[in-house]
């Protein structure tokens, strides 16, 4: 599917809203508490609220910046160990999720972390009770290949998603939600290269993306 650089923009930014309205939420809800609370154990309860939803807000502006925007400078490559803090900053406080970084190369291309960053962020989501997502890629002379694979006792990946992610949901309209599936289709067309998503088998759901290099 076909779509316009301003209504793509629109989509990711409703996705960026919806994600940051909760701890955004908390913060506003833990000042108002504070202003009217004169119990020294609430204040302190409050300034705890305030400091995790601060800590929470501001590790999913690092992941979108480097996942969504031009986080990372203007140069072609971006230091794997950014992405990788990126990731664990937004995901780490999920208990339930175990995250294995096999990625070897100290660098990458900007696309190709992109990809990378969107498609751990789509992974995570299809473990809803809790699993490992582990992550690869590796640059050879010809390409970048990226897979991931997600593990857990129920694995749940939305068709629209799935679509998106291989075939760009063509005759479809992309919705807020699948604003990242889009960017890793649309990044991948873009590089001549290609995305797959396997059925799950055995509790096991596997991820790939090709970029070609230029």
């Amino acid at each position: 599917m076909t779509i316009s650089p301003v209504d793509f923009a629109s989509l990711l930014c409703s996705r960026l809203c919806h994600d940051l309205l909760s701890p955004i939420g908390a913060l506003n809800n833990g000042l108002e508490l504070l202003a009217d609370e004169t119990d020294p154990d609430m204040r302190a309860r409050c300034m705890t609220l305030l400091h995790e939803s601060a800590r929470v807000s501001a590790n999913k502006l690092k992941f979108f910046r480097l996942a969504f925007g031009a986080a990372g400078g203007f140069g072609e490559r971006v230091d794997t160990r950014e992405a990788r803090i990126a990731l664990e900053g937004l995901l780490g406080d999920n208990k339930r999720l175990d995250l294995q970084w096999q990625v070897g190369e100290n660098e990458l291309p900007k696309a190709a972390v992109k990809v990378l960053l969107n498609l751990a962020l789509i992974a995570g989501d299809t473990l809803p009770r809790g699993g490992t997502v582990t992550i690869g890629a590796e640059e050879t002379g010809e390409a970048v290949e990226i897979v991931l694979q997600a593990e857990g006792q129920r694995i749940i990946l939305d068709p629209e998603l799935r679509d998106t992610l291989v075939d760009g949901a063509p005759g479809a309209a992309v919705t807020p939600r699948a604003a990242a599936a889009f960017l890793v289709h649309a990044l991948a067309q873009e590089a001549g290269g290609s995305v797959m998503v396997s059925a799950p088998v055995e509790n096991a759901l596997l991820f790939g993306a090709t970029l070609p290099l230029r």
